[in-house]
């Protein structure tokens, strides 16, 4: 077997090693010096070696030396342990069914009276007789046991703190004081998208934050694809360390059946007033003239067709609308800017919601079973209506939804809607350096970093 070139060369290693191979060695000694001669030496080393270890063992502590006298110094007494002073006890409380402020407030040495005074007291910013099962209370009492705050949470953005002074009681509103991370989220989708955000860790709400932003031009149950894919970046809320609720998505990406929507959030304030969308890259707001669906789940069971069997009374005639299948008090959407010209029974329609639009529109939701809105209201698209029922000639939970324009029907599933006005020219300067930067972002979101947003 030929020995290959370099075989016997030790591997390199990454580090140099203590001793060079080919470093010089110092010299050895010659074999023939006079043995009295290194006897000597010998004896000079442990002479040497016995010195040192005597000043190490016998020198004085420098501790004990004055200073200013160079004599011994005062051993000072060593200082007590003092314990430290014990803080304030804090309590969170769950709010169970059926609780009320004076059966919890009673249960830490409140009497009767002063429950009264404290809810009185407390009135004018908050009524603590209406308090909410499942929220948790925060009481504080000093170390001696004495009453001071109580927390309440009234939103996700606020708290009520009734706060003791004296034989008193006041209440103040305060913000949570959230720490703002902003956050990317990227997922292929499978199934559905409620299935990719959970798979990435995420909650749900994110999910229903993506279809806010992308339901004017993606139907997501009954348009999404496998394959599909989203990127975005997002806020993310913490109070004392912990994640608590997501913010503002400040942009985002959707890949649907091979075509990419981009969004871009920006945010204008004019004349004290502040408004916010999402805008694609040159300007154009996401947001058509109506909603895909008025549904964030369903299943469509009967399509718009000039001639239909009735499933009650057997006679075939024209469905105007689409039948979504969904389960009773699913949430029902407006799926455009509306006035509520109709809201209540009628007749095979059950409990019905009529809305008009501009340009002549007008929709309807037939079956429900709740009716969340009164005649005269203005409603904003995406705002909740209702819910899901199975009112009138029905024989199942579904929405009937239909749509006019100058009084014809129009197919829900096959109209084209124009997009709202695009974002006014004098803020597209600001927006596209915004929007370039968020791109640069969602292609390498690494160089996010603490105090870039």
């Amino acid at each position: 077997m030929t020995k290959q070139p370099g075989a016997d060369r030790q591997p390199e290693l990454p580090f140099p090693p203590d001793i060079d191979p080919g470093r010089p060695r110092p010299p050895r000694l010659p074999a023939d010096r006079p043995k009295s001669s290194r006897l000597a030496r010998l004896a000079v080393g442990v002479l040497i070696v016995l010195s040192v270890a005597g000043y190490l063992i016998f020198r004085p502590d420098p501790s004990s030396l004055s200073p200013n006298a160079g004599g011994p110094a005062a051993k000072e007494p060593a200082a007590a342990a003092v314990p430290p002073a014990p803080g304030p006890k804090i309590v969170e409380r769950v709010i169970r069914p059926g609780e009320t402020i004076s059966d919890i407030l009673q249960g830490y040495g409140f009497s009767p009276a002063e429950i009264d005074r404290l809810v009185k007291q407390v009135k004018p910013g908050f009524n603590l007789s209406k308090v909410t099962a499942g929220r948790a209370l925060k009481l504080t009492f000093a170390p001696g046991g004495t009453f001071q705050t109580m927390d309440y949470p009234l939103d996700e953005g606020q708290f009520l703190r009734v706060i003791r002074e004296g034989p008193d009681y006041r209440s103040e509103k305060m913000p949570y004081p959230y720490e703002t991370r902003p956050t990317y989220v990227q997922a292929a989708i499978e199934d559905h998208l409620y299935g990719a955000v959970i798979g990435q860790g995420e909650d749900a709400a994110l999910a229903i934050e993506i279809e806010q932003i992308f339901g004017w031009d993606i139907d997501f149950w009954a348009g999404i694809q496998r394959g599909d894919a989203f990127r975005l970046i997002v806020e993310k809320k913490y109070l004392d360390g912990r994640f608590k609720r997501y913010g503002n998505i400040l942009a985002a990406e959707f890949w649907n059946d091979g075509r990419r929507t981009e969004a871009f959030r920006f945010e204008s304030a004019e004349g004290g007033r502040s408004t916010s969308g999402y805008f694609h890259a040159d300007g154009r707001s996401l947001r058509k003239e109506f909603l895909k669906s008025p549904l964030l789940s369903y299943r469509i069971t009967s399509r718009f067709t000039a001639s239909r069997l009735h499933p009650i009374r057997k006679v075939y005639r024209a469905h105007y609308g689409v039948d979504y299948a969904a389960p009773l008090g699913t949430a029902v959407f407006a799926t455009a800017d509306g006035n509520v010209e109709e809201a209540g029974w009628n007749g095979a329609s059950g409990r019905m919601v009529r809305l008009s639009h501009k340009n002549g529109y007008e929709t309807m939701y037939l079956h429900l079973s709740r009716i969340d809105i009164r005649v005269g209201q203005k409603v904003a698209g995406g705002q909740q209506i209702g819910t899901v029922g199975s009112s009138g000639e029905s024989t199942g939970s579904h929405l009937d939804y239909r749509i006019k324009r100058f009084g014809s029907y129009l197919n829900p599933l096959s109209a084209k809607f124009m997009p709202v006005e695009p974002l006014a020219a004098k803020w597209m300067t600001d927006f596209k350096k915004r929007a370039a930067d968020f791109q640069f972002l969602l292609d390498a979101p690494f160089r996010m970093r603490p105090g870039l947003f």
